[in-house]
């Protein structure tokens, strides 16, 4: 089955610049998150984490 797919694969033109792109699209998520991560507010972080234990807005029905 993996011979098949790899001749498979080996017969498409220009196939090998799809690993790299999706590399790229991976590191560049990661490194703007990591920048994020550690250039945000530290007020804005402590809402976002007591979101879920604000009951105020919720409505019980």
């Amino acid at each position: 089955m993996l011979k098949f797919v790899k001749g498979y694969m080996d017969s498409i033109d220009g196939i090998e610049v799809f690993p790299i792109i999706s590399l790229l699209i991976f590191f560049t998520f990661f490194v703007g998150l990591f920048y994020w991560v550690f250039t945000a507010k530290k007020e804005y972080i402590k809402s976002l984490s007591n979101m879920p234990l604000d009951n105020q807005n919720d409505q019980i029905l």
